[in-house]
């Protein structure tokens, strides 16, 4: 939990502007002011359980509405690449529900890809998926593929509680999909998908945060990450 002075962070920002957050040391490498630091964590918890409620209101009908802008927003991002092998995600917590689209994309001969977190503090690793895949349960109960041969996917999806308009995704705080995209080599392609209703104005980005190249928020305009 932060430390300092609870009226700067309880349920607002935090006490300084994300720009504050680094500065560069003498190796070059970001420098983290730890008291700051704590801040964007605290004002983060805040912000991501007020975000999964808010999620957990949506009425069935709406999140159906908003999973098939999603998933034609998706097919139009995809046609235009070469897709090796696809990473996906098995819903939770009133997550874009993409698994009817995985059966379809499974059928026409795509190859999909589930994530597995083996372990706190490590990257995901993915395994193969199909829709009779036998699955076994990780951390968080989670379902993975039991059986599943171990792939590097060269485009990722990944469900997001939060995001801004610079591509920064906020996810369940467990820094899973930021080292994941940390550690894999060619870095994939990665999508953030959710609802309009996640979005953020920033989530304070700390040195260690990946931005999505992509965010996908039901039927308003997709987000591209800008690339210098």
């Amino acid at each position: 939990m932060a430390s300092g002075n609870d009226d700067e962070t309880k349920g607002g920002a935090p006490a300084s502007s994300p720009c504050m957050l680094h500065e560069l040391g003498p190796d070059g490498r970001p420098q983290v002011d730890p008291e700051q630091a704590r801040d964007v964590a605290r004002w983060r918890k805040v912000e991501r359980e007020r975000l999964l409620g808010v999620r957990s209101a949506l009425t069935e009908a709406y999140r159906d509405e908003q999973t098939r802008a999603l998933v034609q927003s998706i097919e139009q991002i995809l046609a235009t690449m070469s897709i090796r092998a696809l990473g996906v995600y098995w819903p939770s917590r009133s997550e874009p529900d993409l698994r009817p689209w995985m059966d379809a994309c499974s059928k026409r001969g795509v190859r999909l890809a589930l994530p597995v977190a083996t372990a706190l503090g490590q990257p995901l690793s993915y395994r193969e998926w199909h829709p009779n895949a036998r699955l076994a349960r990780g951390l968080w109960n989670i379902p993975f593929p039991a059986d599943g041969a171990e792939t590097l996917p060269n485009i990722v999806i990944a469900p997001l509680v939060g995001f801004d308009s610079a591509c920064y995704r906020l996810g369940y705080g467990g820094g899973f999909f930021d080292r994941t995209l940390a550690a894999l080599s060619p870095r994939p392609l990665a999508i953030g998908v959710g609802y309009p209703c996640a979005s953020l104005p920033t989530i304070y980005p700390q040195p260690h945060d990946v931005p999505m190249d992509w965010i996908l928020s039901g039927a308003s305009m997709p987000l591209r990450r800008m690339t210098g």
